[in-house]
């Protein structure tokens, strides 16, 4: 789909926060030059949507969030479909998972912003996107490339990591990502190996909570409950 060819470029928004699917919205439609063809929560949702709609409804460019109740909402393989099918992307992200959003940036998405950005780098980005350059701010680029003082993680231990430092019981972590408390537990146990042997200590949930913070795995500026953990 080329977008120089048309007047204004079609743009789809996948995004499960209202709040911010909205705002975003109201920007770009404010700016005059896209239009918005569809908005709604989830990357199913989108793809539903997407091969029932006519040629001249199909977007130019799908605005993604990755993250959804805090899973990841798409996979690589559905990136790479829609960007093989010509689709730009420019991934809208929290970066709860760095590790998710560096599979996702190595399948080709044209670039990435994050949700703290100023609403004049937003538009940037998504303007930048749709004439099929890229785009990625200097912070975001760091924490994308990874940081060599924290250690590897696997697929798994990020994930338990990011949802038990997110206020999820062990058992929630478990039903969540499909395995059992056990299970869920001996992952942990290795994010906290893996950390231990960098000389950070952790012990509580408050710790990993923390660590996670402080590495970009969850948002830091996410509310706390009473007890100083992210509320859920």
């Amino acid at each position: 789909m080329d977008y120089s060819s048309a007047q204004r470029c079609r743009v789809a928004i996948v995004e499960d926060h209202m709040l911010q699917r909205v705002r975003t919205e109201e920007l770009l439609r404010g700016e005059g030059s896209f239009e918005i063809v569809f908005s709604g929560e989830t990357a199913p949702e989108f793809v539903k949507w997407v091969r029932e709609a006519p040629d001249e409804q199909r977007p130019h460019l799908l605005l993604l969030d990755l993250m959804v109740e805090r899973r990841p909402s798409v996979d690589v393989d559905l990136v790479e479909r829609l960007l093989a099918a010509g689709l730009r992307i420019l991934v809208f992200s929290a970066l709860a998972s760095p590790m998710l959003v560096r599979k996702i940036v190595r399948a080709g998405v044209t670039g990435v912003i994050g949700k703290r950005d100023s609403e004049t780098d937003i538009l940037a980005a998504v303007h930048a996107a749709a004439r099929g350059e890229s785009w990625v701010s200097t912070e975001l680029a760091a924490i994308i490339a990874g940081d060599s003082g924290r250690p590897q993680l696997s697929t798994q231990e990020e994930q338990c990591l990011v949802l038990y430092a997110s206020g999820l019981t062990l058992d929630q972590v478990g039903d969540a990502l499909h395995i059992s408390r056990e299970t869920a537990k001996q992952y942990l146990d290795r994010v906290k190996k893996k950390y231990s042997s960098l000389g950070v200590d952790v012990r509580t949930k408050l710790d990993f909570a923390r660590m996670a913070w402080a590495d970009g795995y969850i948002d830091p500026l996410a509310p706390l409950n009473q007890n100083g953990e992210p509320l859920s």
